[in-house]
């Protein structure tokens, strides 16, 4: 069975370095003080140690009382210290590290944002939206929280082993002999982790695809009582998760015992000999507890530095995922030095264009020419696959020609900025696209620059202000994700608004009227005529009453034009139009 998603490359350690450390650049500065904070750390907590050296040796065994007088103020301090330095390092290790995170997330939006259609085509939604979320928090376990921590670690080593040598060198040097055994136990598991991690993560992101694909399409699935197969394929992927999930846990879970093994061997060669040296007079017992507490300290960091390996394999799994997407590029660009359109007369041109998706070998287009000009309507009509939606797609730049040129007002599309081209078109699509906010939200989405007076005026122009003013809040109101609080004929009127608003010299309609009962496609049609006025018009329809205002006709057929002319022109060719409107109001041409 295919996989929902595919794993993305390995990429080096160091790579993944290179690739992240520009997004610290706003909180390189809380660095040193962060240094600071790992320093004093350790300490501090041995200096509560060695104190505990004076408290055993001078008022237990030496029962003496006066000794106590200062140090229990002394280590009242360092405790009251140590509180104080453990909140300014959390306050600021955590500042830096959400810095870091507002940075990355923002960038990878930003960069999704800006890919071309083709890569949403092909990708699962779900999965984009796990990397964009769940991964990028991922990546800052990898290179600062596991940084600072590693900083933390070797600085806790340094203080703690100075004060073992200081000591006894000779059981500082026994305790020792037990670290390579660490690293080789933490060097041998990563590698174990890391593909786990990357399973689990796949599969996390299979998970997402999937619920967002059910979920999205609810309506779909209980209308077709496909709820019990959809919930068998959510859990295809999720007992994979879960068997990607147990086997890092078991691979922890024998790695947790096997370090601590290594680290009660080495304290107990260290307990047998210091109690050795303490029957000789050589060592006294407050020497002697302390040392054993600063080893089970110094095994710590040891312990913290071999484990950091595992950790970074696992945030390296999701770092991994969120390089492939930033890898990714846009089919379509902005050639260098492009030229800005202002205000565009609205002139447009496709002049022999071939097109084949990425991909593919069949050609979408075949020498695919009409224009189109300013007060004109083109309408677009054929058999489901003939192109119509290709050349929308072509228009609004979403890809580029193999062949030949689309030109507004005589400039190749690919010669003028990306940015001014999508200024002059306003759309209404077939799948009316309404978000999750207020009626006047999704008006303004045309020009957000716009006033109260213009978005009434649009509304009002679009027939939508009478039923907007019937609702609960007026223009206020929510309505609710994918306009679901709005009947089919609301939602394309709000879409419609929202192209007046726009106000751009060029206008697509792709099945402006789709899916709309013969009464709200007619209360539909006259705020389209509306909108069309004066405006270069291309409309993508089966519908004939949609398409019976067009001032041209373009007959596609499998990618080729096979009529091109007037309506009445095309109707006394007894062709492929006349069949259509043979055939009567609201029929399809097959």
């Amino acid at each position: 069975m295919a996989q929902v998603v595919t794993a993305a490359p390995p990429v080096p350690p160091r790579e993944v370095f290179r690739r992240f450390w520009p997004y610290t650049r706003g909180g390189r500065r809380w660095l040193v003080p962060l240094v600071v904070l790992s320093l004093t750390g350790p300490a501090v907590d041995a200096a509560e140690l060695w104190l505990f050296k004076f408290v055993v040796d001078d008022v237990l065994v030496g029962r003496e009382l006066r000794p106590f007088l200062w140090i229990a103020p002394a280590y009242l301090g360092l405790v009251l210290c140590s509180g104080i330095l453990g909140y300014a390092d959390d306050v600021t290790s955590t500042w830096v590290g959400e810095r870091f995170l507002l940075a990355l997330r923002a960038d990878v939006f930003r960069h999704v944002q800006g890919l071309s259609l083709g890569f949403f085509e092909r990708r699962r939604l779900g999965d984009v939206l796990s990397r964009v979320t769940g991964d990028v928090d991922a990546v800052e376990t990898f290179l600062l929280s596991g940084v600072t921590d590693a900083l933390y670690y070797v600085i806790s080593l340094g203080v703690y082993l100075g004060m073992l040598l200081y000591l006894r060198w000779d059981l500082t040097l026994l305790a020792l002999v037990v670290v390579p055994l660490f690293w080789g136990a933490a060097r041998y598991f990563s590698r174990l982790v890391r593909e786990a991690s990357r399973e689990r993560r796949r599969r996390g992101g299979a998970l997402g695809a999937i619920a967002e694909e059910s979920l999205g399409n609810v309506v779909l699935v209980q209308a077709y009582n496909r709820q019990a197969w959809e919930a068998r394929r959510f859990e295809r992927e999720n007992t994979g998760r879960f068997r990607a999930a147990m086997a890092s846990a078991r691979i922890r879970a024998v790695y947790a015992p096997a370090v601590e093994f290594v680290e009660v061997t080495g304290g107990l060669a260290v307990l047998a000999l210091g109690t050795w040296k303490l029957a000789q007079g050589q060592l006294t017992l407050g020497g002697l507890l302390v040392f054993l507490a600063l080893i089970g300290k110094l095994y710590s960091p040891v312990h913290g530095l071999s484990g950091l390996g595992t950790t970074f394999y696992t945030a390296s799994a999701a770092a991994e995922r969120i390089i492939e997407l930033l890898d990714e590029r846009p089919q379509v660009t902005e050639a260098a030095g492009a030229r800005r359109l202002r205000r565009a007369r609205g002139t447009l041109e496709f002049d022999g264009v071939w097109f084949r998706y990425p991909g593919t070998e069949a050609w979408a287009l075949s020498d695919v020419s009409f224009r189109a000009a300013p007060g004109e309507t083109v309408a677009l009509v054929g058999a489901s696959g003939s192109g119509k939606s290709t050349l929308a797609k072509l228009q609004l730049r979403f890809y580029d020609p193999d062949r030949g040129a689309v030109r507004l007002d005589g400039s190749d599309l690919r010669e003028l900025s990306l940015t001014d081209v999508r200024e002059n078109i306003a759309v209404v699509l077939q799948e009316t696209l309404v978000f999750h906010g207020t009626v006047r939200e999704n008006i303004a989405y045309g020009r957000p620059s716009a006033t109260e007076a213009e978005i009434v005026a649009a509304a009002r122009a679009a027939d939508a202000h009478e039923f907007v003013e019937r609702l609960p809040d007026g223009y206020d109101t929510l309505v609710g994700q994918r306009g679901r609080t709005l009947s089919g004929g609301q939602c394309r009127r709000l879409a419609i608004a929202r192209a007046m608003i726009r106000d751009a010299p060029v206008l697509l309609l792709d099945e402006p009227t789709a899916g709309l009962d013969v009464r709200s496609a007619r209360r539909v049609m006259e705020p389209l005529r509306r909108l069309m006025a004066g405006r270069t018009t291309v409309v993508v329809s089966h519908q004939l009453p949609t398409v019976r205002d067009a001032t041209r006709i373009v007959v596609l057929d499998h990618g080729r034009v096979v009529e091109d002319g007037a309506p009445a022109d095309l109707l006394g060719r007894q062709g492929p139009y006349a069949l259509l409107h043979r055939l009567g109001s609201g029929a399809v041409l097959s």
